[in-house]
């Protein structure tokens, strides 16, 4: 198991929080390709303190922005030029979780976009998903363009107040996996996090077999 890339299907929507959750699940490591705003704990650090895991198993940004923005913005202020044949995965033993910027159509440069970094680093995708109102349209629409692009789908992982018919039109729709539900916490912390098992073991997060039974 190489690891999976992790996205979702809109921006502050626990991506960060599923990243550190993956990487206890999986005993992994973690990396965030674009880091996009410097002020206070960024996404590598929140991981590696809510995971609780040592500072190595934290794999360095390949770029830091300093705004709060979508990547081709914060690079275009900080005089950068992101370019997705600049990056590969760095070389460890553990699975490796990668965390994207916002959604897969978020820019990157003039030309690409985050999808485009996922097919060039090539790992199967975990979608987050909200459980709230409008989380069926967005998420089916995230699953879609994924498929269009032939990117393989490891399954999504559920963030918020449990919703059965939301997820029930998104596995149904969608013919994907739950990999995880993590409900609403009142306290981020490691130990929080290693209480909540997957819903499918770690073993079986890229093997598809929830996404073919659905379709044969």
């Amino acid at each position: 198991m190489r690891g999976f890339f992790i996205t979702g299907t809109d921006t502050d929507l626990g991506k960060s929080v599923v990243c550190a959750w993956a990487v206890q699940w999986l005993d992994g490591a973690y990396w965030k390709p674009v880091q996009s705003g410097l002020m206070g704990e960024t996404d590598s650090q929140f991981v590696q303190r809510v995971a609780g895991v040592e500072e190595t198993r934290i794999y360095p940004c390949r770029y830091e922005l300093n705004e709060p923005l979508s990547p081709h913005l914060a690079a275009r202020i900080d005089g950068v030029q992101i370019k997705v044949s600049d990056f590969s995965l760095p070389q460890t033993e553990r699975p490796l979780v990668v965390e994207g910027a916002g959604g897969v159509l978020v820019p990157l440069n003039d030309d690409e976009l985050m999808i485009d970094m996922m097919a060039h680093l090539n790992l199967p995708v975990i979608v987050v998903c909200r459980t709230s109102l409008g989380t069926i349209n967005h998420s089916l629409m995230t699953i879609e363009t994924l498929r269009m692009r032939n990117i393989e789908i490891a399954g999504v992982v559920l963030n918020g107040e449990p919703n059965e018919a939301n997820k029930a039109a998104i596995c149904h729709f969608g013919g994907v996996a739950v990999l995880g539900e993590i409900p609403q916490l009142t306290e981020l912390s490691s130990k929080a996090l290693s209480a909540i098992a997957p819903t499918m073991p770690v073993h079986q997060w890229a093997s598809g077999e929830m996404e073919n039974s659905l379709h044969d």
